[in-house]
């Protein structure tokens, strides 16, 4: 007995105290997979809308409002899951959610009218905004340990699983039905989160002590302390710090409508108004997503030779651009470079807006930017339902065109408040 305590009070310590590159490179793999499995399942019913539109007969706007559930359950958990990873901890919140992710995205195909599937859609909406909030605060509290800017890498992991996630969606949507697709994924999850969740939970947050032993581990701490304390010091800002986390919650608000867009409408504009096939639209929002990636895998070095602002608002610029040419291509080819360009464009601004409030302010920061972020989501599934029926889905997508522009005057006009608590922490030193 005493063998087996002694073991199980010390290990956690030696993951955190040892700080090794090889315990921090276990640590990135496991959180990694949790975003690319994400990424996975959420393409996986992204490449299935048309499908379920068709079975629920639903109008765009009932639609839309349908699929106002992912983010209103992703909104109204967003808060809450930034209070359970403070007391619980960001790894076994992030193994829960993938959990109910998994479980959720069965659901979808089950149902006939647009008001259920709305209403299984908000529970998938809270395992989505859980699990994202738990892995960008498990993401945060590592790229602090080790000292660059590597939260892009996260991301791009999140739109690989989706590229992956939309390939297989277009693969079987002539061969299986959306209740065995969404089944198959479930397993695939739940499969994925097995394999995962030993190699996160056997590490701690690096620099973040459990509330029940905060003694001990003040004590093992030692090669993580710099970069978590970096971050705990910055997070009391005495009300000076929130202004400029809500500034970066608006910004990502403006990234995630264009995200959400072409997640939600891509595929849906590629087949009814383009004429495109369901493995030909499911390849629109693949080709989305390998856009995505790779601008992510490379936007650790833009943020270190360019910096936040540049890339941020040369983000945002070209990701206008990338909305407009696939909203107003008159072929499948040109919507295709377009839905291209917009996901070069749109790859880095939320992770470097989520990274900065993680910074600055903890989970609880990741939670709050988070939750303006995915206010984007929360818009516009009904606004773009609405002007689709009003207008049509190409001048409906234009709004997402005029937010990707507004994200890159405000990070551009408001560049300095993003580094106004360097000096604050400068003159105490």
């Amino acid at each position: 007995m005493n063998k087996v305590s002694r073991s199980r009070s010390t290990r956690p310590r030696a993951v955190i105290s040892d700080g090794s590159p090889g315990s921090l490179l276990r640590l990135r793999a496991a959180i990694t997979v949790f975003f690319a499995l994400d990424g996975f399942v959420f393409a996986g019913w992204v490449v299935r809308i048309p499908a379920i539109k068709e079975q629920t007969h639903a109008s765009a706007s009932a639609l839309g409002l349908a699929l106002l559930g992912v983010s209103a359950g992703a909104i109204v958990t967003m808060a809450l899951v930034g209070r359970a990873c403070r007391h619980f901890g960001n790894h076994p919140v992030t193994v829960a959610c993938a959990v109910l992710v998994s479980l959720a995205i069965a659901l979808p195909p089950h149902t006939h009218t647009a008001w259920s599937l709305g209403a299984v859609l908000l529970v998938f909406g809270i395992g989505y905004g859980g699990i994202n909030v738990a892995m960008n605060s498990a993401a945060v509290d590592l790229v602090n340990a080790l000292g660059r800017p590597v939260m892009p890498s996260f991301h791009a992991a999140f739109s690989l699983g989706g590229m992956l996630g939309a390939g297989l969606g277009g693969l079987v949507a002539s061969h299986l039905s959306p209740s065995w697709h969404l089944a198959l994924l479930t397993v695939i999850g739940l499969l994925v989160t097995a394999a995962a969740t030993p190699a996160l939970l056997r590490h701690r947050a690096p620099g973040t002590p459990p509330p029940s032993r905060p003694v001990k581990l003040a004590a093992g701490t030692d090669p993580a302390e710099p970069s978590g304390g970096g971050t705990t010091a910055k997070a009391p800002a005495h009300g000076k710090i929130t202004g400029v986390v809500l500034i970066l919650g608006v910004v990502a608000l403006c990234s995630s409508y264009g995200e959400g867009a072409m997640a939600d409408w891509g595929a849906l504009h590629l087949d009814q108004d383009l004429g495109a096939s369901a493995g030909t639209a499911s390849a629109g929002y693949s080709l989305f997503a390998l856009a995505m990636m790779i601008g992510r895998l490379s936007g650790t070095t833009l943020l270190e030779r360019l910096g936040p602002t540049v890339t941020v608002v040369g983000g945002a610029f070209v990701s206008a651009a990338g909305v407009l040419i696939s909203a107003l291509a008159p072929t499948l080819w040109l919507a295709f470079v377009g839905f291209a360009v917009m996901g070069l464009g749109v790859a880095n601004i939320f992770p470097a807006t989520i990274g900065r409030a993680g910074t600055l302010a903890g989970p609880q920061g990741v939670a709050t930017a988070s939750t303006l972020g995915y206010g984007g989501l929360l818009l516009g599934p009904p606004v773009i339902g609405f002007m689709a029926d009003w207008f049509s889905l190409p001048t409906a997508l234009l709004s997402v065109s005029v937010l990707a522009a507004l994200a890159g005057v405000i990070a551009w006009a408001t560049r300095r408040a993003g580094e106004a608590p360097a000096p604050q922490e400068a003159e105490p030193a």
